[in-house]
């Protein structure tokens, strides 16, 4: 049994507090540090509705968001290697709601209606954007083996223009930024043909501000352009989030063709699988993070909940008591920018913790600031411990729980199999060319080539010196510390000189450094050269097992 806390008699710490797993223990401190503090401070009503159960107990999620057409559903079915239920793909925009993509046992549709009363999911809260929302909102629940890992969320595609905005009869940001609060990764499709961010894409980026470590692009369907055209729209793509996304870091963009059709252009073929496989070991590693993401969010909440409760009690305090509160209460929405940075010196709080002022001017015009409660140190100093010291405690109940149950990887779909087998990334390729015993050893295609160099460096009994090599060797432009790793693979007799083999073998590790593969720790027995791999045989007495 885990616990997180130093243990008392009896198995329990000072507060009688003893958790199993690192969620257990998530949902007790939100409920009983946490929670208080957003209940008295009205902090459900003005940034985020309370969390339940089903919040700390779901799967890691995946958030889909992109402008019609650039490939949101075919993605997913390209993950899943399967059609799923209310799936519609086409060039026009067609998924009009919000699909979350779950696992059941059961193929089928739950209705959104159906599905913020269902306590096991984590989307009770829904509810609160009424039915234009939930009419638009659907479950579709299939038994697949990526699903057993993670939920996948597709969103509307997004289209310019104020008749889209209109036409949805709810706050698509505001739903947006629920699940953004909520998900582990967000990812934001781009087409290779559509690169323009329009109004409402530029407001939904925004209404994911808070959640930038969580955010990825994808530049969709890049084959469809070559290698001059490509370098040209990933410039004019990174130049456009530039001006949505105000961050001084170079968000992570991922090129490539996600769906199982022939490549139209095939001259980045290397590039595309690379970027793939990055991909994938992204969404594949939620599931081992998700624990430390929703501790991340919880201590994210927390900060803005205080800082929640310090806006409220000074505007409290700073009411008049019975005459003016009217005019005091324009005087102090106005004054709100001032009022962040005398609480931002008081209590010495960064400027990033402070919730968007003109959001929250427009909110405080709807209530009576006469009514807010005065400040309660208890709660604040119960969260101020909270982050102090029990967080840390759970910390390291992550590492345990790591330790003796692994989290499970993503598998199955896409998923599966993509680095194993001749498919896999690299397979054949670089240090890998000739593993598979096509030839007995690769580097003798060129060997003619190399023993032209080998002869004109003035061998002495077969041998070149260190000295002659590296004259040769320097000629790569390859760091010392490159030609010293490949210099100690390739003298495999350890004898400070190279024989014509030996020679051979450098000059090849060289071609592949160059061509821009890695090398290994060890020379694997392929290519070790046909003399010293006779020499290593002779060596190896199968007697001494």
């Amino acid at each position: 049994m885990f616990s997180w806390v130093k243990q008392e008699q009896g198995g329990r710490n000072k507060e009688g507090e003893m958790y199993q797993t690192v969620t257990e223990g998530l949902q007790s401190l939100y409920s009983k540090k946490l929670l208080p503090l957003e209940e008295t401070y009205l902090f459900h009503d003005f940034h985020s509705p309370a969390l339940e159960p089903a919040d700390f107990q779901s799967k890691p999620m995946v958030l889909l968001v992109g402008q019609y057409s650039t490939g949101k559903t075919t993605f997913i079915r390209y993950l899943l290697e399967q059609d799923f239920p209310g799936m519609r793909i086409g060039p026009e925009p067609t998924t009009d709601g919000f699909i979350a993509v779950m696992y059941g046992d059961n193929e089928g549709i739950v209705p959104g209606n159906a599905l913020v009363v269902d306590p096991k999911k984590p989307f009770r809260k829904l509810n609160a954007f009424g039915n234009s929302f939930l009419n638009r909102f659907i479950c579709s629940q299939m038994p697949n083996q990526v699903l057993q890992s993670i939920s996948i969320i597709d969103t509307p595609g997004i289209l310019s223009g104020e008749k889209q905005r209109i036409s949805r009869g709810y706050d698509f940001a505001e739903v947006l930024r629920w699940f953004g609060e909520r998900v582990d990764r967000i990812i934001l499709l781009f087409d290779a043909h559509k690169l323009d961010i329009s109004d409402e894409f530029s407001e939904a980026i925004r209404a994911l501000k808070g959640q930038d470590d969580k955010i990825r692009v994808v530049l969709n369907k890049a084959d469809q352009v070559d290698t001059q055209q490509l370098m040209r729209i990933y410039g004019a793509l990174m130049w456009s989030l530039g001006k949505v996304i105000n961050t001084p870091e170079v968000v992570r963009v991922y090129l490539g063709s996600f769906w199982a059709k022939p490549l139209q252009n095939t001259e980045n073929r290397r590039l595309f699988e690379a970027e793939s496989q990055d991909l994938f070991r992204d969404i594949q590693s939620l599931p081992k993070n998700a624990a430390l993401r929703k501790l991340n969010d919880l201590i994210k909440r927390a900060r803005l909940a205080k800082v929640h409760a310090y806006i409220i009690s000074y505007l409290k305090k700073e009411m008049p008591s019975l005459f003016g509160r009217e005019k005091k209460k324009e005087e102090l929405i106005a004054r709100l920018p001032e009022i962040y940075a005398i609480l931002q010196r008081e209590h010495h709080i960064s400027p990033g913790d402070f919730p968007n002022v003109n959001k929250m001017q427009d909110m405080l015009q709807h209530y009576d600031f006469s009514k807010f409660p005065s400040l309660k140190m208890k709660l604040i100093e119960s969260v101020d411990k909270m982050l102090a010291s029990k967080i840390a405690g759970l910390m390291t109940m992550i590492r345990e729980e790591e330790t003796k149950v692994p989290p499970a990887m993503v598998s199955g779909g896409a998923f599966e199999g993509s680095q194993d087998g001749p498919f896999g990334r690299g397979y054949g390729e670089g240090i890998g060319a000739g593993a598979d015993g096509a030839e007995d050893w690769i580097v003798s295609r060129d060997k003619h080539r190399y023993d032209e160099i080998f002869y004109t460096l003035m061998p002495v009994n077969g041998k070149i010196s260190g000295v002659n090599a590296k004259k040769e060797m320097m000629n790569s432009r390859l760091p010392n510390t490159v030609l010293g790793k490949i210099w100690k693979l390739a003298d495999c007799d350890q004898d400070g000189s190279l024989d014509d083999e030996e020679f051979a073998l450098a000059q090849h590790l060289i071609k592949v450094k160059l061509e821009g593969y890695e090398l290994p720790a060890e020379l694997p027995p392929h290519l070790v050269p046909p003399a010293h791999r006779k020499h290593a045989e002779a060596e190896y007495d199968p007697g001494e097992d």
